[in-house]
């Protein structure tokens, strides 16, 4: 057999989440489709900046089958030095605006770590998923904005900032440190009455090679916390850097791990790839269904 049978799990996951009045069902995976407006991703590929090239990319996530997707102004890759908040907004009201004018149906994922920002486009399209790198760490009140607002939150793990968070990142264990890390975060924003939260570990955010694969191998961990589980590992340097090629030369890379993160739990995989991604997902679903009976 080529996977061993799954045992039916003793927890019960949080198999939902509220957006703009809907539930977003993720008691299946789903695949989170990525839109770049930076010049600047470290994949260039998935960099979008003029309004007809942005609707055509948004239209390409939802017939490929992505349920949502992640609009981006500001790039986080490692090294990377950030715009200004007024430079971000100047970026990504229009786009938001014009995909939400020409899909108003379609969920919506703002990746920014500025509470300021998130203020700003809720107040222009009403709501959608906060996707925060920083977790919290980089704008204080972002905890409250997106409680105040009633958004739902991603939370991502990362160990400093990106302009130096791949200089010698530490850990006295790196599954154990984050876990803890991420639970005493779940926490505050329970007590201030945020009820959709997705966990993120944060691949390639603070982790060398080797902290990303022991994550990877044991994603199986953050089931304790009962909530939704991002994994964002498309393209990423854990994969070009391993094999000796390149962000553009991934994609075959990406979808072994995708396939590893969905055995070991994800139930969102943000991706650039879409159709890939969603092809995967429905041959693990399938396969788990037999490993399940």
């Amino acid at each position: 057999m080529l996977f061993q049978k799954i045992e039916k799990p003793f927890y019960r996951k949080k198999e939902s989440i509220q957006l703009n009045g809907r539930l977003i069902q993720l008691n299946k995976p789903v695949v989170m489709g990525i839109l770049n407006l930076t010049p600047d991703s470290f994949y260039e590929g998935s960099r979008y900046q003029q309004e007809k090239e942005i609707l055509v990319r948004a239209e390409e996530i939802l017939l490929e089958g992505g349920l949502i997707i992640d609009i981006g102004a500001v790039s986080t890759r490692p090294g990377a030095t950030f715009v200004s908040e007024g430079a971000e907004l100047e970026r990504l009201l229009p786009a938001v605006k014009v995909i939400r004018q020409h899909f108003p149906e379609a969920n919506l994922s703002i990746d920014s770590f500025r509470s300021g920002v998130v203020a700003k486009v809720y107040d222009e399209i009403g709501g959608f998923l906060v996707n925060d790198i920083s977790g919290g760490n980089m704008d204080g009140q972002m905890f409250e904005t997106v409680a105040k607002l009633g958004l739902p939150y991603i939370l991502m793990h990362i160990q400093g900032t990106p302009d130096i968070m791949q200089k010698n990142p530490t850990y006295q264990d790196v599954v154990k440190d984050i876990l803890l890390a991420l639970s005493e975060k779940i926490n505050t924003l329970k007590l201030l009455g945020v009820n959709d939260i997705i966990v993120d570990p944060g691949f390639g955010f603070g982790k060398n090679l080797r902290h990303n694969y022991d994550l990877l191998n044991s994603l199986d961990s953050f089931r304790l916390f009962e909530l939704p589980l991002l994994v964002g590992v498309s393209r990423k340097a854990m994969i070009w850097k391993l094999l000796d090629s390149s962000p553009g030369e991934s994609l075959n890379g990406t979808t072994v791990l995708n396939t590893l993160s969905l055995m070991g739990g994800a139930d969102i995989l943000r991706v650039h790839d879409v159709r890939e991604a969603v092809e995967t997902v429905k041959l693990v679903s399938e396969i788990k269904k037999k490993m399940m009976a």
